[in-house]
């Protein structure tokens, strides 16, 4: 229903919970109850049509919700698109507002779910602008796992690409395979850096080369498949 652009996923549950959905002529009130494309499903007497799947890849700069809305008012990723894309899409995870870099959009609810579940292990490398110099000893425990939020982190890749002793300031990569809040900045707060600025470059196999910061591309069919595949 979501897909569909009938309501929000929240929304939708309320709708199903409240006895306005039937599926092949039967009332439907249990949330999950699976269906197919063969099912004919009704919301409030109108026929549901699904959307056709698109996939959008942005360059999120500063200053904007990782959201398809936000009750501020403030501009969200989606905003970004709508003036070309009428098709309501939600975004793969999330980035801080004040975190730029790739970040993909979508209205295929089972590929985003694939996508953020930790267990399929999508790599997203970051590179992160931290105060000081972490030593190599505070390196390792990235690599090796650091406790955020009481629980260990999955190991990272980590290294430093630039230093600036005299700012006191450096330049690091990172990549992670989950998608924890605010994860790659508790990770360093756990070594005792701060980081300063975040910038996520890859997904994947995905890049941002060819979209400048606040441009967007639709993936290309082949990538679609490849993301699948991962």
């Amino acid at each position: 229903m979501a897909e569909a652009g009938i309501a929000s996923r929240r929304k939708s549950e309320e709708l199903i919970t409240a006895g306005h959905v039937k599926v092949n002529g039967d009332l439907v009130t249990t949330l999950g109850t699976k269906v197919t494309s063969k099912d004919d499903v009704v919301v409030d007497g109108v026929p549901l049509n699904r959307a056709k799947l698109v996939y959008y890849l942005l360059n999120k700069p500063r200053g904007v919700i990782s959201s398809a809305h936000d009750e501020k008012g403030r501009k969200t990723v989606v905003d970004i698109l709508a003036d070309e894309v009428t098709t309501r899409i939600y975004p793969v995870g999330r980035l801080d507002y004040d975190t730029t870099g790739l970040l993909l959009l979508t209205n295929d609810g089972e590929l985003a779910n694939k996508l953020t579940h930790p267990k399929y292990e999508v790599d997203k490398t970051y590179v992160a602008k931290v105060k000081g110099i972490p030593s190599n000893d505070e390196l390792k425990q990235l690599r090796l796992g650091v406790k955020i939020d009481g629980k260990k982190a999955r190991p990272a890749k980590a290294n430093i690409l630039n230093s600036d002793s005299k700012k006191g300031t450096s330049i690091i990569s990172v990549t992670i395979h989950e998608g924890h809040n605010h994860q790659v900045k508790k990770m360093f707060e756990a070594i005792g850096h701060e980081v300063l600025k975040l910038h996520r470059e890859s997904y994947g196999f995905l890049t941002l080369k060819g979209v400048p910061a606040g441009q967007w591309r639709e993936l290309k069919t082949s990538e679609v498949q490849q993301l699948r595949k991962l």
